[in-house]
């Protein structure tokens, strides 16, 4: 065994690993109890105000219990929480923070391995991102998904639910007191949304990557499954301890382009593009945005889940879950490791689909087309994406007018208006949404379907930015349009009344103007002013790079290796 990385703390007849010890006894712990122990360090991304995460105090000491009956010693440390629903301007603003707060805890605190905690949104992608970085044994512990809402008898999906009733009711047909009944019965329980938003595909994606134990990401958060599950995360973390495997040892090319295919066969959110082209970086991988479009154009849709399906969360695990997804899409799959200590093929081997509703075959998807497009053009010169599993067909190849908007207050002000020049062809835009335009690159990329055309029956047309959209989203919504608009990308010169065209087929995403055009635009093209009073809003927007790239800090993902261990003296 690797000697342990604490013992730098506690091991030395000195002064100050004795002033380490009397400190730890101090707590009311005996030196016996975590000197020469691997000590595990739990990540919790817990905080009254993250809705997702309410039961993780509970979930630590599920954790505990297991590294304690595998002979280690927990310490839980508490870092950022950035659940998706409350904190403002947007959650993604902070996923490079927490990332930057794991490494750190990590290398600063006498930890042999971390168990690291996550679920709602930003808090999967940003405590592997700090987890790879730092490149101690780690485990990601899942959140898991809440249980299906209920409305009069109906079975409700979080996000995706919502914004049909609220069309509904901005038609005119969904009464006040119906609402509140939604609003009251949409979320029932812990954890995530349990539709296919983000949370849930990036609790996939943690899983695809090999870094989760097996079948771990389905698991609804209140099953007592689920309690297990981060027992044995307690246990396990302390065996890949002694055997000193790393996310390095267990991440590859392979792995990444295991998650590619199952983000298209699970029609997963397109925020997992962004996330998992950072997370690459992180692992010193290569990753980029055509990969998505080569590895994952043949792979069609197998899973029947909203917002491209039908069913939800706890339906899926029913069904089997991932590992039986996993099982129907193997051909596709390579046979990487995973933290299990065992191959992806040993652990699916078993693995069944007891519901082949939820769950479709290769042979037989529910759609034959990949979930998710890159987009290409003079509009997108560096990429741009659509979830065409999630919007209606005959936007697949469209050509419309463009009604464009500069910023999202003045579209929220004007798009009711009844006298809108608006019609079921238009192709709505909205600039500066971007990681720097924003900031932040929040997820206004849904659009709002002018309520003239909800009363007419309308209920997709084309919508353009270069934000993101939630993941529970649906609709003909072309998304992380790059370079963005602020930083003078060709969709800030775009004026209404332009024509648009989208080939979905070929890939295709144009404004219908010469290159002569373009250019003389571009010259009288100012960005708008931005004065951040913030210190960290000033850090990321001198720092955080383009969607395509990741939008990661360039310093952490550029230049020469960071110095991995503190000094002690």
């Amino acid at each position: 065994m690797k000697k342990l990385r604490s013992l730098r703390w506690f091991e030395k007849d000195d002064l100050r690993s004795f002033g380490h010890r009397s400190r730890v006894n101090q707590m009311g712990y005996s030196p016996q109890e975590y000197i020469g122990k691997p000590i595990i360090g739990i990540i919790n991304t817990w905080n009254d105000f993250n809705t997702c995460h309410t039961h993780f105090k509970e979930r630590v000491e599920d954790i505990k219990r297991g590294v304690f009956q595998a002979g280690g010693f927990p310490m839980e440390i508490p870092v950022m929480s950035v659940g998706e629903q409350l904190i403002k301007p947007t959650s993604m603003m902070f996923r490079n923070f927490l990332a930057m707060e794991v490494e750190e805890i990590l290398r600063a605190f006498p930890v042999d391995g971390a168990v690291v905690m996550g679920g709602c949104d930003k808090t999967t992608p940003g405590v592997l991102m700090g987890a790879f970085s730092f490149n101690i044994p780690t485990i990601y512990m899942p959140a898991g998904a809440m249980l299906k809402g209920n409305f009069e008898g109906e079975s409700l999906g979080s996000g995706t639910d919502v914004w049909k009733y609220w069309d509904l009711r901005q038609a005119g047909c969904f009464g006040d007191c119906e609402w509140r009944k939604l609003e009251m019965g949409i979320a029932r329980s812990a954890g995530t949304c349990m539709t296919m938003g983000t949370a849930a595909t990036m609790m996939t994606m943690a899983e695809a990557l090999g870094m989760s134990l097996p079948g771990a990401s389905s698991i609804p958060a209140v099953d007592s499954n689920h309690k297990r599950m981060a027992r044995e995360c307690g246990v396990k973390i302390v065996e890949l301890v002694h055997k000193d495997i790393k996310p390095s040892d267990i991440l590859s090319r392979e792995s990444f382009e295991n998650a590619i295919v199952t983000l298209n066969a699970i029609g997963g959110s397109t925020n997992a593009i962004i996330h998992l082209i950072a997370l690459a970086k992180r692992a010193k991988i290569s990753l980029e945005l055509d990969d998505f479009e080569k590895i994952g154009r043949d792979i069609p849709l197998l899973l029947n889940l909203k917002p491209s399906g039908k069913y939800v969360m706890e339906d899926f695990y029913y069904a089997g879950g991932i590992l039986a997804l996993q099982k129907a899409l193997q051909p596709k799959l390579h046979d990487i490791k995973t933290i299990n200590l065992t191959s992806l093929y040993e652990n699916i081997k078993e693995a069944k689909v007891f519901n082949k509703e939820v769950i479709a075959t290769l042979e037989k998807p529910f759609n034959s087309n990949p979930s998710l497009a890159v987009l290409r053009g003079n509009l997108c010169l560096n990429g741009a994406i659509l979830k065409q599993s999630a919007c209606e067909k005959r936007l697949l190849k469209h050509k419309g007018r463009a009604l464009v908007y500069d910023d999202i207050q003045t579209l929220k002000e004007e798009i009711d208006k009844e006298d809108l020049d608006v019609d079921e062809n238009t192709v709505l835009i909205l600039k500066n949404a971007g990681p720097l335009g924003a900031p932040g690159m929040p997820e206004w990329g849904q659009l709002p379907i002018p309520k003239k055309l909800l009363k007419r029956g309308v209920k997709d047309i084309l919508r353009i930015s270069d934000a993101r959209m939630s993941g529970t989203s649906y609709g003909a919504c072309v998304l992380h349009v790059s370079p963005e608009s602020y930083i003078g990308g060709n969709l800030a010169l775009v004026k209404t009344g332009d024509w648009i065209s989208l080939d979905v087929e070929k890939r295709l995403l144009e404004v219908c103007l010469s290159e002569e055009e373009l250019e003389q635009r571009r010259k009288e093209f100012q960005p708008p002013r931005r004065d951040y009073t913030s210190g960290y809003v000033k850090l990321y927007t001198e720092h955080v790079t383009q969607a395509h790239e990741g939008c990661d800090f360039d310093f952490l993902t550029e230049g020469s290796p960071r110095e991995m261990e503190p000094r002690i003296f």
